[in-house]
């Protein structure tokens, strides 16, 4: 009997998944346990086994296609066995949202581009030709329901939802040294970035803090301490962030549009990158946690993150994000985008040695750079500001982050 594979839920906040990779071909042989298709979601990628053996009959999800959790990926079943049924009900409960990115435009051939004096004679409201100019619409390939065939505006945010008509970008021919799809985590994390970019009221607060004290503290907890377990910069930065979070939660929040959510956990997500992309694991409850348990919880998240062998529930849930380019040794500052609905971010810069002036007298300090952004349409210019004069005391007097 044929056996209905559908989109696994592969973690608590998962609604959809997006087909990235088949390892099967339809006709070929699959065992239970055999790695079946790649899924997408949240920027991790899964390989998903097959739940069932025997032949893969029919791939219904195509590579590129977006799908809701349950909802039909394939059937695997005996040779030659029917599964239209199987297909025609799946069909019958898929809901209008499920859609495949990779089907946006594919209805025909597009036509050859028109003339300026062809577009003129073509029938379009000044309404519908407006909105699909400011959209990048050839309205020469829609089909128009008005009066003896007029485009309407309606007929344009049709094309625009659909994709139909999307002016395609000329070809480029010159000799590149690597073409990479715009797909996978790369689109992701640039939708993301870009959604956040163009809807948060950004502001971006810079300050140098003074590293002695953290650097004082972290040479006296690693004194005879094996390597492997000693404790890193970032984790007592980490800490001192979560504190700060814990004594004055204003940037501790989330904003969905509706409500603003200030949250009692303080879960701190740590940007990581990846050769092809960046993700955010989660340290939950880190103003709980002993420095030592964020130390190792740091680097094994690091680790498996770069492996891909992150859940989905470990890249969600954060209340607050910290990203740190000090490592690279080339930023001071820098204004890192927002990870919604969070409405906070720190960037963390390089420390380098500067002259500073410490008790009325011109010292060589180890400074470094920090960049609060937050969303002003939650938080103000006067509340960011005193919880960054809150970690930056917490950072010049560390022993503070344990009280």
């Amino acid at each position: 009997m044929a056996t209905p594979i559908t989109m696994p839920k592969l973690g608590l906040s998962m609604k959809t998944g997006t087909i990235t990779k088949w390892l099967k071909n339809e006709g070929d042989k699959v065992k239970k346990g055999e790695i079946l298709v790649e899924i997408m979601t949240e920027k991790i990628t899964n390989k998903v086994e097959s739940k069932a053996e025997g032949t893969l009959l029919k791939i219904v999800a195509p590579k590129d296609a977006v799908l809701p959790v349950g909802a039909l990926i394939c059937v695997i079943g005996e040779e030659g066995e029917d599964v239209a049924a199987i297909i025609a009900e799946a069909a019958a409960k898929a809901p209008a949202a499920a859609k495949s990115s990779a089907a946006k435009g594919s209805s025909g051939a597009a036509r050859p581009k028109l003339s300026a004096e062809e577009l003129d004679k073509i029938k379009i409201s000044p309404a519908a030709r407006k909105l699909a100019e400011e959209n990048g619409i050839d309205y020469s390939q829609i089909a128009g329901s008005g009066p003896e065939g007029r485009i309407t505006r309606e007929d344009v945010e049709k094309a625009i939802d659909e994709g139909v008509g999307s002016v395609e970008e000329e070809t480029d021919d010159r000799p590149t040294i690597k073409v990479i799809p715009y797909e996978g985590m790369r689109q992701a994390i640039g939708e993301n970035m870009a959604k956040s970019y163009t809807t948060n009221a950004r502001v971006t607060h810079h300050v140098r803090v003074d590293m002695s004290g953290i650097l004082e503290l972290r040479k006296k907890l690693n004194e005879g301490v094996a390597d492997k377990d000693k404790i890193s910069v970032t984790a007592i930065l980490t800490k001192a962030v979560a504190r700060a979070l814990e004594l004055n939660p204003c940037v501790n929040a989330s904003f969905t549009g509706s409500e603003i959510k200030i949250w009692q956990d303080v879960n701190i997500g740590m940007a990581v990158a990846l050769p092809d992309g960046l993700i955010v694991p989660v340290i939950r409850d880190a103003n709980k946690k002993r420095l030592k348990e964020i130390n190792k919880e740091i680097a094994d998240l690091a680790k498996r993150a770069r492996k891909n062998k992150l859940s989905v529930d470990e890249m969600t849930g954060a209340t607050f994000t910290i990203t740190n380019l000090g490592g690279y040794g080339s930023v001071d500052f820098f204004t890192p985008i927002i990870n919604p609905p969070e409405v906070a971010i720190l960037g963390v810069g390089r420390t380098t040695e500067q002259p500073a002036v410490v008790g009325g007298q011109v010292a060589i300090r180890p400074l470094m750079g920090l960049s609060l952004v937050f969303d002003h349409r939650v938080v103000d210019g006067a509340p960011a500001a005193e919880w960054l004069a809150l970690l930056i005391k917490l950072i010049e007097n560390p022993t503070n982050i344990f009280i």
